[in-house]
């Protein structure tokens, strides 16, 4: 029964089509009927992965495939040990990769969670309780305030019926609805005043609706298909090393194939060339990379979670560091979630709040007509702020609260006696409360239409006759404070002795002294601000998304520094008659997106993405789930995020505040930068032990190294310092250059040339070591170029720290995790030598004084050489 179009129908057309009496509802034979047509009342889910199925998933990656490989050799040759080791390491991996991959997505079952467990029909002429899941289509549903709306339906009554939708259509405040027509045939989600939608809320008076969608027919359904639709965009880091993957892969099945025409031309045994070949294939790979990797990204997460942001998908921390463009939702975001009260006009005069004196007694009363005008409240409970009702009410009585008025001692000076509560043609809300003198009628309402029920005014503690000049001072006032996105009401009274026996709008509701206009706001975050501008200087482009009116969101935009000269503003219903093409070629000039659907949102974060542009998306509402899942990293806020937007989210702001996007995204720099120093340290010592390798072949040499040294110096020794430069301290200009260019690869910017030199320095002094252990036996040339590769490494990692600062200005010690690293891996490295039965595994034998000393001096060459270099470069520079 989908159909956009229920707004713009006649009610008695929409009772015929589903075939139902107003009055008594469906039959209990038509519901069974229908039920059997349409299924129950609920968001459907998927299957997810099983276990086993993400763990076969983990071994698809090229680099893994090629160990594996590797382990099979080694065990047809009967190199057992290598083939466990290496079997160790790839389960190892893909373990971690099914604990990150289980707490993937659950935004369907969060969807289905926020489902009501009951609802009130009207069925065969009674009102009945039922499950919410065994609504149909043509059900007529009872709402009354503080129900949750069970699903998709066009009003059929309504009284003073306010409906907060904040979470699917991204406005602030409760919506009034009613039960008259709309016409046009693309009416927004968040004007169609009388349809009411799934899992919004009932906040004020009661109504009676025809279902006309359940389930996956919702809007709240939409979305879930929505989500369901949305690819998982895989991070820059995911595509930097799936390529780095199959590029070692490659590399190391070309050296296979050189390796046997080679050995074939020297005429080697075949037996000596598979060794070779795959000491060579563990040499180009570095097997711990992905384990490190990980481990490194997952202490980024604990930083993170320190920092207020819980990273619910590892490869979130990097990515952070890449976004180019952060599309932030308005409410609750950048701002407060709270409509707060910005201005009285009063006395002819526009005060600021703090500039209020309750000595007055036209502010005083202005206050007290607020508060006591008011159906909301403001409780304690457990030392925390409870508010209850309208957020616009809730403001008036936060106002009272913040210049020492307080509601229940006000109410206990003058006790409400009869009301005339809101409704949405009046616009208008009026109170009558006793006082020693008689009766006081306190009115609240939309200042265009109170204020034609004044006849006077109060102007400086004096009531005179409202004429049209002062009527014209108010008419403009209300006009800039509107202007200026503020929600403005207008509050009067007047003095009765006595209450009328009809207490209706015609008879209390007129020759009403005017009193004051409250200007009121949803205030941006104090910290946004500062924070919007440290993402202008780090090269990132602050975006805001909203749900809510153009006007509000440019105010609040503007405020923040969010839209400045040279961009625009720009509403969803003009969206709506953009071609993706032409939205793609536009996107940039826009920094506001109001009035927004969630189809909108997806349809703004791939355009952004179709330049080139790495996008983080935040949000709170339902509306916000599939854009933040089509985002590159989805940020939701945990404490008024919803469910839905967390569970499709890839970081959860656990404070709602979007200065901590900020610290994430430093965070994420840093992460990457030291990500770079790790591949670095790992793919410059690779390179080394290939060219070792290479060098003895082509020299027609015995084997430096065999594969079980490789493997013991790629997965051991140098793991732990590795992994101490994943926590390196960040540069100090980190947030004051631009974002990484996603699109280039690891190796840009002339790393590839940086691990090729410091390779052939590791490669050399090997050799060296081995050529002068080979002058004794090959044994000793096997263990000396072992300790030195080792030792060489290790002293190799200070070089990474920096490419340009020495290591005596970076400090030596400044890494504590680097010190601790070295000492653990020599430590590691010295058992093997010395402990006879891992000298024994090893094929190792003990070296002499002078060939220790050798060992030394050959582990610092790659230290002197940078160290040199480093300082060359300086004075070629300046």
């Amino acid at each position: 029964m989908a159909d956009n179009n229920w707004y713009s129908k006649e009610i008695d057309s929409i009772l015929k089509t589903f075939d139902v009496s107003r009055d008594k509802g469906l039959t209990n034979k038509q519901v069974d009927e229908l039920k059997q047509e349409y299924g129950a009342n609920e968001i459907k889910e998927e299957k997810g992965n099983t276990l086993f199925k993400m763990f076969i998933n983990q071994f698809k990656d090229f680099m893994i495939v090629i160990l594996l490989i590797a382990a099979i050799v080694s065990g047809m040759l009967g190199e057992i040990t290598d083939t466990v080791l290496i079997f160790i390491i790839v389960i190892l991996n893909a373990v971690i990769g099914v604990v990150q991959e289980n707490r993937a997505e659950q935004s369907l079952r969060a969807l289905k969670s926020m489902s009501t467990p009951n609802a009130k029909v009207l069925r065969e002429g009674k009102i009945i309780e039922v499950k919410s899941d065994s609504i149909v289509p043509g059900d007529i549903v009872i709402i009354e305030a503080g129900d949750y709306v069970p699903a998709d339906g066009r009003l059929i009554e309504s009284v003073n019926l306010m409906i907060e939708e904040s979470a699917l259509t991204g406005e602030s405040v409760p919506v009034n609805k009613d039960t008259s027509i709309l016409t046009g045939s693309e009416v927004p989600l968040g004007d169609r005043k009388n349809m009411i939608f799934s899992t919004s809320m009932v906040t004020n008076g009661r109504g009676k609706f025809v279902t006309t969608g359940i389930g996956m027919d919702t809007e709240i359904g939409k979305i879930a298909n929505m989500l369901k639709s949305q690819e998982d965009i895989k991070t820059p880091l995911q595509q930097k090393l799936e390529q780095l993957g199959k590029w070692l892969g490659i590399i190391a099945l070309g050296i296979c194939g050189i390796i046997f025409l080679m050995g074939y031309l020297q005429g080697r045994p075949i037996f000596d060339m598979f060794m070779l070949a795959v000491s060579l294939a563990v040499a180009a790979i570095p097997e711990g990379l992905p384990a490190i990797v990980t481990i490194v990204l997952s202490l980024g997460v604990q930083r993170m979670i320190k920092k207020n942001a819980i990273i619910r998908k590892l490869p979130a921390v990097e990515t952070l560091g890449t976004a180019s463009v952060i599309c932030s939702d308005k409410t609750g975001t950048l701002t407060q979630n709270k409509m707060t009260v910005k201005r009285l006009y009063i006395s002819e005069k526009t005060l600021d709040i703090d500039k209020i004196d309750l000595n007055s007694q036209d502010e005083n009363l202005a206050i007290k007509i607020g508060v006591l005008c008011n159906d909301s409240s403001i409780e304690e409970d457990d030392g925390e702020k409870k508010t209850i009702g309208d957020p616009t009410e809730v403001a008036l009585v936060a106002l009272g609260l913040e210049k020492g008025i307080f509601k229940r001692e006000e109410e206990s000076k003058l006790a409400r006696v009869n009301e005339i509560p809101f409704d949405s043609d009046r616009k208008m809300m009026t109170t009558i409360h006793k006082w020693e003198q008689g009766y006081k009628v306190f009115t609240k309402g939309a200042p265009d239409i109170l204020l034609e029920r004044c006849n006077r005014i109060l102007l400086d503690g004096e009531i005179l006759e409202l004429n049209e000049d002062m009527k014209d001072k108010v008419i403009k006032e209300n006009e800039d404070m509107a202007s200026n996105a503020l929600r403005v009401l207008a509050l009067a009274y007047k003095d009765i002795d006595t209450i009328p026996q009809n207490v209706d709008s015609e008879n209390m509701e007129i020759d009403l002294i005017f009193v004051a206009l409250a200007g009121m706001i949803d205030p941006p975050r104090e910290e946004v601000k500062a924070a919007v501008e440290k993402c202008k200087n780090a090269g990132i482009r602050p975006v805001m998304i909203t749900g809510d009116y153009k006007i509000t969101a440019t105010t609040i935009a503007q405020e923040l520094g969010i839209i400045e000269e040279g961009y625009d503003a720009i509403e969803g219903r003009e969206l709506e008659k953009m071609y993706d093409e032409e939205l793609i070629k536009n996107v940039e000039k826009y920094s506001v997106y109001a009035r927004v659907s969630p189809e909108h949102k997806v349809r703004i974060v791939k355009a952004w993405q179709s330049n080139n542009k790495i996008v983080a998306m935040t949000g709170d509402g339902v509306n916000d789930a599939p854009a933040l899942k089509r985002a590159n990293i989805g940020c939701a806020m945990g404490i008024t995020g919803t469910d839905v937007s967390k569970e499709a989210s890839d970081m959860v702001l656990t404070d709602d505040n979007f200065a901590t996007i900020v610290s994430a995204v430093e965070e994420g720099r840093n992460i990457f930068d030291n990500i770079k120093k790790s591949i670095r340290f790992l793919l410059s010592c690779n390179t080394g032990e290939i060219i070792a390798l290479f060098t003895a072949l082509i020299m027609n040499l015995p084997t430096p190294l065999m594969p079980i040294h490789l493997l013991w110096v790629n997965l051991v020794t140098d793991s732990f310092p590795a992994l101490a430069l994943g926590v390196d301290n960040p540069e100090p200009n980190i947030m004051d250059r631009e974002p990484r260019d996603a699109q280039k690869g690891i190796f840009a910017d002339g790393l590839g040339i940086k691990i090729l030199v410091e390779g052939l320095i590791i490669g050399g002094v090997t050799m060296l070591a081995f050529l002068k252990g080979l002058k004794t036996d090959v044994i000793t040339g096997e263990t000396m170029a072992f300790i030195t590769l080792s030792f060489s490494q290790l002293v190799h990692s200070y070089n990474v720290r920096s490419d340009d600062n020495s290591i005596i200005k970076i400090g030596i010690f400044s890494n504590k995790y680097l010190i601790i690293a070295t000492l653990i891996s020599s430590l590691l490295m010295l058992g093997v030598v010395f402990v006879p039965f891992l000298r024994d595994v090893f094929e190792l034998t003990l070296l002499t004084g002078n060939q220790w000393i050798y060992v030394i001096v050959y582990a610092f060459i790659p230290l002197i050489l940078m160290e040199g270099y480093k300082l060359l470069s300086k004075i070629i520079r300046h």
